[in-house]
C-alpha cells in the first residue's frame, strides 16, 4: 500500500468494570494490568509501531499523563468525552488535515494481543484503500464467550468478506451456535480511509459533527452530539462494511474476570495480580488484586477481591460484569 497508514489508539475511556483500580483520575490504560511494567497504553502504542504514525485520541483531563506516558506519539485532545463514535469522527478529521491521503487503522488502548498482529493490520489497511469499505477485524474465536459482540460473515471476498450482520452480546447457548457458525469476535478494531467514514458517519447521529468539524468548530459538533460507539453510530448503519479475520491471541482487559484469564494461576487456581500478595485457606479458583496489599482468603471459592488505595472491591467473578452497576451507582453520588 503506497498510501500513509496511521494508527489511531482510543484512550479517552474509563475502564468502569476494572473498578476501583481504574478511576475517572486513573483509567485501566494507564495502570499495567497482566504481565510486565508498561502500561496498557504503552504497550498498544508499541504493538502498532509499524505504522507511519501513531496519534493517541485522548480526553481532556488525562491529556497530560497520557502525553507523558508515550511521547513519542502525536496526542489528539477530544474537546469532551462522547464515547468511541465521536472521538473516531474527530480524530480521523485530524488525521485527513494532516497527512496526504492517509488510512486509518483504529485500535482501542486495553487489549490483550499476543502473535502476529501487523500482517493483518496491513492487510486490512490494504483492503479499505483498495474497497472503499469500512472494515473490521473479526477475532477468530476460541471459546463461546457472552462478554463480546459479533460479526456474522457474509459472501467470502478472498482476504475479507462482506459483514451480513453484527450481533449483539448473546446468552450461553446463542455464544455457543455462534461459534459454531464461524462468527467472529467484534474486537473493536478497525481501519478506513478518512473519506469513506466522514461520508458513512453524515447519515448517522453524528452528522451534525462532521458538519462542525468542517466549520471548525469541534466544540458545538461534540455539545450537538450524544455519546454512542463507532459501532451503533457507523458500522451497523452502512452500507459497505467488510471483516478481515484476526487470527492472535486476543482479550479485551475490559473487566476483572479477563484478567483472570491472562494471569498464571497457583495451585489452588489463586490468581495474583498487581502488587498484591495472597494466602488462601480452603479457598479455590479466586483472583486478588491490589497495590501493595495483603489478602487471606479462607473458605471461599470463585471470588474476585480488589483493593486499590481506599476501596476494596469483592465480587463473583463470574457477576464480574456486575462492577459497572456499583459504578454507576458512585457516579450518582459523585464518588467514583
Amino acid at each position: 500500500m503506497d498510501r500513509p497508514l496511521i494508527a489511531v489508539v482510543l484512550a479517552g475511556g474509563t475502564g468502569s468494570r476494572l473498578y476501583p483500580a481504574s478511576r475517572s483520575d486513573r483509567p485501566k490504560q494507564l495502570l499495567a494490568l497482566g504481565d510486565g511494567a508498561d502500561s496498557l497504553l504503552e504497550r498498544t502504542v508499541a504493538r502498532v509501531g509499524f505504522a507511519d504514525e501513531v496519534v493517541v485520541s485522548t480526553r481532556p483531563d488525562i491529556a497530560g499523563a497520557v502525553r507523558e506516558a508515550v511521547p513519542e506519539t502525536t496526542v489528539t485532545v477530544e474537546p469532551a468525552g462522547r464515547d468511541t463514535g465521536p472521538a473516531l469522527v474527530y480524530a480521523t478529521h485530524r488525521v485527513r488535515e494532516r497527512f496526504d491521503d492517509p488510512v486509518v487503522l483504529a485500535v482501542p488502548s486495553d487489549h490483550h494481543v499476543a502473535g502476529d498482529f501487523e500482517t493483518t493490520a496491513r492487510r486490512g489497511g490494504r483492503v479499505a484503500a483498495e474497497t472503499g469499505s469500512l472494515v473490521t477485524f473479526g477475532v477468530e474465536p476460541t471459546r463461546p464467550e457472552t462478554g463480546y459482540g459479533y460479526v456474522e460473515p457474509g459472501a467470502d471476498r478472498g482476504d475479507h468478506a462482506d459483514v451480513a450482520a453484527f450481533h449483539e452480546k448473546p446468552d450461553a447457548d446463542t455464544a455457543r451456535r455462534y461459534v459454531e457458525a464461524g462468527y467472529y469476535w467484534n474486537g473493536g478494531i478497525f481501519a478506513w480511509t478518512p473519506e469513506a467514514f466522514l461520508s458513512a458517519a453524515r447519515s448517522t447521529p453524528l452528522a451534525p459533527l462532521v458538519e462542525a468539524l468542517e466549520r471548525d468548530d469541534a466544540a458545538a459538533g461534540f455539545e450537538a452530539v450524544d455519546p454512542v460507539s463507532v459501532d451503533h453510530a457507523v458500522f451497523e448503519r452502512a452500507d459497505d462494511v467488510v471483516v478481515v479475520p484476526l487470527a492472535v491471541e486476543w482479550d479485551d482487559l475490559g473487566s476483572w474476570d479477563a484478567l483472570r484469564r491472562l494471569l498464571p494461576a497457583d495451585d489452588d487456581g489463586t490468581v495474583v495480580g498487581g502488587d498484591a500478595e495472597a494466602v488462601t485457606v480452603d479457598a479455590t479458583n479466586n483472583l486478588v488484586a491490589g497495590d501493595d496489599v495483603h489478602v487471606s482468603l479462607v473458605g471461599v471459592e470463585g471470588l474476585t477481591v480488589v483493593a486499590y488505595g481506599d476501596r476494596v472491591l469483592v465480587v463473583p467473578t463470574e457477576k464480574a460484569q456486575r462492577v459497572r452497576d456499583v459504578v454507576a451507582d458512585l457516579e450518582r453520588r459523585g464518588e467514583f
